[in-house]
């Protein structure tokens, strides 16, 4: 757990935003249910797969956060083997040149570029506290000699409670920060994939 909280923006909000009002008790961390883990099974399969490049990385405000891209590295790599979307994937240049750039932002959920695809907010009140922490998903991929990329985007939002009585409205309680980043990573993640091979320029 302490490793995720040092990578990622939503333990040092929290943990200022808590003795900014004042609370004391615990802390609660629930993901959000939108969107939902799109099933490997649903993704448009190649039917002669081709391997892939592979780059990762997980940003705070746009800012590379180098932390967070070695911690949750191998889990991306993981869930795009899994997939069954390419034949291999590999962190150097591939027979073809086919690559996959996936970029995890962690920004505010009052950010523009959060905002316009996601309805968030933040609420005070004496029955407790909620703040939201959104995370921006982009897929990039280029098809070996393709001349524009096919880019996908997924949002998906990270809800922490002090002191409420009930969790957010369409979330899911995490038992820890890194179950709950495993989860909304595996949601995101998914959501791209499926988006980038349903598209017609996916070959």
């Amino acid at each position: 757990m302490s490793i995720i909280v040092r990578g990622a923006s939503l333990a040092r909000v929290l943990g200022a935003f808590a003795l900014a009002v004042g609370l004391t008790g615990c802390m609660s961390v629930y993901v959000d249910n939108r969107p939902a883990e799109v099933a490997a099974s649903q993704f448009a399969k190649p039917a002669e797969p081709k391997p892939v490049q592979l780059f990762f990385e997980f940003q705070t405000k746009g800012v590379p956060n180098q932390q967070g891209t070695a911690v949750l590295k191998g889990r991306i790599a993981d869930q795009v083997r899994a997939s069954g979307v390419f034949s291999s994937v590999s962190e150097t240049p591939v027979d073809g040149g086919a690559s996959l750039s996936i970029v995890l932002d962690n920004v505010p959920t009052s950010d523009d570029v959060f905002a316009k695809g996601f309805v968030t907010g933040l609420t005070f009140g004496l029955a407790g506290s909620q703040v939201g922490d959104g995370y921006l998903c982009t897929a990039t991929y280029r098809a070996p000699g393709a001349a524009e990329a096919v880019v996908k985007k997924s949002r998906g939002i990270l809800w922490s409670t002090i002191g409420a009585k009930s969790s957010p409205e369409g979330a899911t309680k995490a038992d820890s920060i890194d179950a709950a980043m495993t989860r909304i990573t595996r949601q995101v993640v998914s959501n791209v994939l499926n988006d980038v091979t349903h598209d017609p320029a996916f070959r």
